[in-house]
């Protein structure tokens, strides 16, 4: 029987009068890593919980390979949740903590997939080392193989970097992909990271206030976010509309909205002069807050102009077109159309590679 994976359908999740999860439908096939990106309050750690039957839904279901899940305990979904902390067991070893979910099997063959699932994730050799010894990468790395351990069906993953610094959670981003890729391992991960997003999942979803307001590939979600929630919460701000957007040197059709991402705003001596509100030096160069007109503020790098000592009190910039999107005005709320690079497509669809 080939499986389904998981489908999640109007799921609602409340405490007391607040509604966490509101009416979020989305799928996992086999073999696929989505992302549940979104800010504190999202609903996304919420969401994960329902899936994983921690809390209980209100309306809607979730589902494996067809099967409601509503009466099935969490012991016996067949899924492994991983948390930011680990939750190792301090009195056990690194081999007895990965080989805890594989007691009642011959010692040899738990004594293999331990070695097996530690050579994975670069901890060969560290079976007999006590996990109060471990650095926090270490630790985080014990607990992702004790979680592929019992080779769960579905590994549900709450911010299990988020208590890193960022170059190991960088490192841990590539350890935790290859991993699942080999493993073959479908995951839900939890993040408010778009980085860490980006890198690990075949798709993302994006949640805002308990609602899903896009699901797609990295690649379209970041050229074409469906909404101006969506691309505000990436970071394409503040919107132009048209009139604004011309004055620096960008033409669209009226009722286009232009978000300014990174590399959207661009230093050209033939652009409009507008003043520096602020500035300060990055690593190469410098970043500037200039107004643009309206009184909005955005942002403009540059490696030639100084920031540190005497900064420019006006710059002369334009919007490049490789750095921002185009949205069709008033379409801040539900999936609608977005264009980005003069393509336009019908958002809010829910594809499974």
């Amino acid at each position: 029987m080939v499986s389904e994976g998981l489908e999640v359908t109007d799921a609602v999740v409340r405490y007391g009068s607040t509604t966490a999860v509101d009416g979020v439908s989305l799928r996992v096939a086999p073999g696929e890593v989505v992302a549940l990106l979104g800010a504190s309050g999202s609903g996304k750690s919420s969401l994960l919980r329902a899936v994983a039957g921690l809390e209980p839904l209100v309306a809607g279901s979730v589902r494996w390979d067809g099967v409601d899940l509503a009466a099935t305990p969490v012991h016996r979904r067949g899924f492994v949740m991983m948390f930011q902390d680990g939750q190792l067991f301090p009195h056990l070893t690194v081999g007895g903590n990965v080989g805890y979910a594989l007691v009642g099997r011959p010692r040899a063959e738990r004594e293999r997939r331990v070695a097996e699932l530690l050579d994975l994730v670069g901890l060969a050799g560290y079976e007999r080392r006590p996990v109060t010894a471990l650095s926090g990468g270490q630790a985080q790395r014990v607990a992702l193989a004790r979680s592929l351990a019992p080779q769960p069906r579905l590994l549900l993953l709450d911010e299990p970097l988020s208590a890193l610094d960022r170059g190991l959670r960088e490192h841990l981003v590539g350890v935790l992909d290859e991993t699942l890729r080999l493993t073959g391992t479908p995951a839900l991960y939890v993040t408010h990271d778009q980085d860490e997003a980006f890198a690990l999942a075949d798709r993302v979803a994006v949640l805002a206030g308990g609602r899903l307001l896009q699901l797609d590939t990295p690649g379209a979600l970041w050229t074409r976010p469906a909404t101006a929630e969506v691309a505000d919460f990436l970071g394409y701000r503040p919107l132009l509309d048209a009139g604004e957007a011309a004055r620096l040197g960008l033409t669209v059709a009226a009722g286009t909205l232009v978000g300014i991402g990174p590399g959207g705003l661009v230093l050209d001596p033939d652009g409009l002069e507008v003043p520096v509100l602020a500035a300060r030096a990055r690593r190469g160069g410098g970043e500037f807050t200039v107004e643009l007109p309206g009184g909005r503020q955005a942002r403009v790098q540059s490696d030639r102009v100084p920031a540190h000592q005497h900064p420019p009190r006006t710059l002369a910039v334009r919007l490049a077109p490789g750095g921002c999107v185009l949205l069709e005005a008033g379409n801040g709320e539900g999936p609608t159309a977005s264009r980005s690079a003069g393509v336009v497509r019908e958002s809010g669809r829910d594809p499974v590679r």
